[in-house]
């Protein structure tokens, strides 16, 4: 056991962990902009309504330019934390204001943006800028040219749990017989060079599909040792590549492949340094002098004695809170997106754990969905979803049971203010999972006022039935 806490307590180079924060940084200030490219208020004010996630119904955009204001504090605090300046506050306001954005609409649901909250979370608590920050430069206190090595080990751990799960939840049916991949890989084969068409027949749909299963779940743990990183590295970095041209998925391909630099050794960023910027420097100088004494790291990758450690050896009680809250912290992101492994069906039809759950790329659904109002003197109407909502909610509500649970008390809430009383809405809804023919969705006589959001889904849904057009083989 000492031995566990002194590899994990034991100093090592900081300049991994600045450099993580620098380019973290850079992708939260790019989204920022990019967010504000995008006009905030025609997302979240020109729709009727938001689907809410449960429990933070609350959650509602800021008024007027509020948002505009909201996401340029954002971008300023993004650049505050890249330089190090104000790095724990910058990095708590970032935190909060990227989560609440994040909650204003489960219509613009991403893995990414879950992604980015959770390495937020655990960087509020990280030492990340002792080194080449602003924050270092002004207080000397802060300062430091080494971190505890547990400050690396739960951002590779947590990036781990990520990758190894996307890799496990690509064992099903579809993905194995090729689906969603092939039909989306089809429908873009005539945008892209005649090359390009090697990665859009069945051959090498294939080998992307199950070239992705093999990548994460072996190629993950083998970023850990020396002699297969750069090997692994190198693939990611086409895997990310191809992906980056093929969807649309912001900056979570340049977020994984950066953080991906964090198995390398703490101090990779000064041998980088040294063995190509100051041969670069030379050229540019004439100059063959090595000493420069500004280029020679002041430590070593790893000390051989851990701070905080009692000197008899002992485990000390803030090593042991560190442990603890570190091992609760990944237990829960490993057992959160498995709670789908709970609940009955088909996860990709019901939805029931689909969020939160790393299940990136596996389903591609598009449905319809005509709401039918029924009031207690026998009146009766039919709701158009297009007349409430945008394009992108538009896309996604019919098929995702929650969304279009919300719908139906949006449509009671709106009747009941025309002086109705005793509403009842159901819904004609027929979608299509990864090109399935589409068939019935919900069911038709269910009344969307009468259920509770707290149940499972599975129990409003009528079974998938449909198979697969073009199956490689049953599963």
């Amino acid at each position: 056991m000492n031995a566990f806490f002194q590899s994990l307590f034991k100093s090592v180079d900081a300049s991994s962990l600045a450099v993580f924060r620098v380019g973290l940084g850079a992708l939260l200030l790019f989204n920022s902009i990019n967010n504000l490219a995008l006009c905030p208020t025609c997302r979240y004010l020109e729709p009727d309504m938001l689907f809410k996630y449960h429990h933070f119904e609350w959650v509602v955009p800021w008024p007027g330019v509020g948002l505009w204001i909201h996401w340029g504090i954002m971008a300023v605090c993004a650049f505050a934390i890249m330089v190090g300046y104000r790095y724990r506050l910058a990095l708590f306001i970032f935190t909060i204001g990227f989560t609440y954005n994040f909650l204003l609409d489960q219509a613009l649901y991403l893995n990414h943006y879950y992604m980015v909250i959770l390495f937020c979370i655990v960087m509020l608590f990280l030492p990340a800028h002792c080194k080449w920050s602003f924050d270092a430069r002004r207080d000397k206190s802060i300062a430091s040219d080494t971190v505890p090595n547990w400050t690396i080990v739960v951002l590779l751990l947590q990036l781990e749990i990520i990758l190894i799960l996307a890799g496990i939840v690509k064992i099903n049916a579809d993905w194995l017989n090729l689906e969603p991949l092939r039909m989306w890989m089809h429908a873009i084969r005539d945008d892209f060079p005649p090359f390009f068409t090697l990665l859009t027949n069945d051959v090498g749909i294939a080998l992307g599909a199950y070239g992705a299963i093999a990548l994460h779940l072996l190629g993950a743990p083998l970023l850990f040792f020396r002699q297969t990183r750069p090997w692994v590295l190198l693939a990611y970095a086409v895997f990310h590549m191809v992906n980056h041209t093929v969807f649309n998925i912001g900056i979570f391909p340049w977020f994984t492949l950066f953080a991906s630099f964090l198995f390398f050794s703490p101090d990779w960023p000064l041998k980088f340094r040294d063995k190509y910027l100051r041969r670069s420097a030379s050229t540019v100088t004439g100059s063959s002098d090595v000493g420069d004494s500004r280029l020679v790291p002041s430590i070593s990758s790893v000390t051989a004695t851990p701070p905080n450690v009692d000197q008899a050896g002992g485990i000390t009680a803030k090593q042991m809170l560190i442990v603890s809250v570190m091992a609760i912290w990944l237990v829960s992101q490993t057992l959160i997106p498995l709670r789908n492994w709970l609940y009955p069906g088909n996860v990709a039809w019901t939805e029931d754990g689909h969020r939160f759950s790393w299940r990136m790329k596996l389903r591609s659904k598009k449905g319809t969905a005509l709401f039918h109002v029924h009031t207690e003197g026998g009146g009766k109407w039919t709701v158009n979803p297009k007349d409430h909502l945008n394009a992108k909610q538009l896309r996604k509500m019919p098929c995702i049971p929650d969304m279009v649970w919300q719908f139906g008390q949006f449509v009671e809430k709106e009747w009941e203010k025309k002086g109705y009383s005793d509403v009842s809405v159901t819904v004609s809804s027929y979608c299509s999972l990864n090109g399935r023919k589409r068939q019935r969705f919900f069911k038709p006589d269910l009344d969307l006022t009468s259920v509770s959001r707290d149940e499972l889904a599975v129990n409003w849904l009528v079974p998938l039935t449909e198979p697969l057009k073009n199956p490689l083989w049953k599963l």
